[in-house]
């Protein structure tokens, strides 16, 4: 199995930063920072205990999974499939993992697309992005008592016209979708690494 590296935040923190406060899911750091001017500063940034991976689904007749989920204190929402990394877990398996439980299918073939860190550089948090190829159904959801998750099958356009909804959540994954549009070819090569 090959081994997904980590990408690094743009803004890494110090070794001499301390943890300011520390929470269920992130820990905040603080340090002081030299200005140009030969100042200082407190600067301060999040850390994340869980990194993520986002799934896109394909189903072996062509189809994409979307959710649409609530969570406790949460409106509906749009999302793709995925969820946190468990400590000591390996992405790959995690984005296995997450496509059971919250879709009950299983992938034939599982692509990484890409890693990033998203939210600028105020937070280390990253994420992973698969395309999971011949996809299909081996039994039921195994959702967490927080969530409600019901699983659509949709076509290309039905998916991007989800995207598009005010209710998508996965806004990293829309501006890369949408930057592709820009390039002429990128979207039809997205659209060959999912159907092909």
């Amino acid at each position: 199995m090959i081994k997904i590296r980590r990408p690094r935040s743009t803004q890494p923190i110090p070794e001499h930063a301390k943890v300011a406060f520390s929470g269920g899911m992130f820990d905040l750091y603080q340090w002081e920072q030299e200005m140009y001017d030969g100042t200082t500063e407190i600067f301060e940034k999040v850390k994340r205990h869980y990194d993520t991976v986002n799934i896109i689904p394909v189903t072996e007749d062509g189809h994409i999974l979307i959710a649409e989920e609530q969570q406790p204190c949460t409106d509906p929402f749009i999302a793709l499939i995925g969820g946190r990394i468990d400590e000591g877990e390996d992405p790959i398996d995690c984005a296995k993992r997450e496509l059971r439980e919250e879709a009950g299918f299983e992938a034939g073939e599982l692509i990484i697309w890409n890693a990033y860190q998203p939210a600028g550089s105020k937070v280390d948090w990253a994420v992973y992005n698969f395309i999971a190829k011949q996809c299909k159904k081996v039994g039921d959801q195994m959702l967490d008592p927080g969530e409600r998750i019901q699983i659509r099958e949709v076509n290309f356009e039905e998916f991007w016209k989800a995207m598009l909804d005010e209710r998508f959540r996965s806004h990293d994954v829309e501006l890369m979708l949408l930057r592709m549009t820009q390039s002429p070819g990128e979207l039809e090569e997205f659209k060959a690494l999912l159907f092909n």
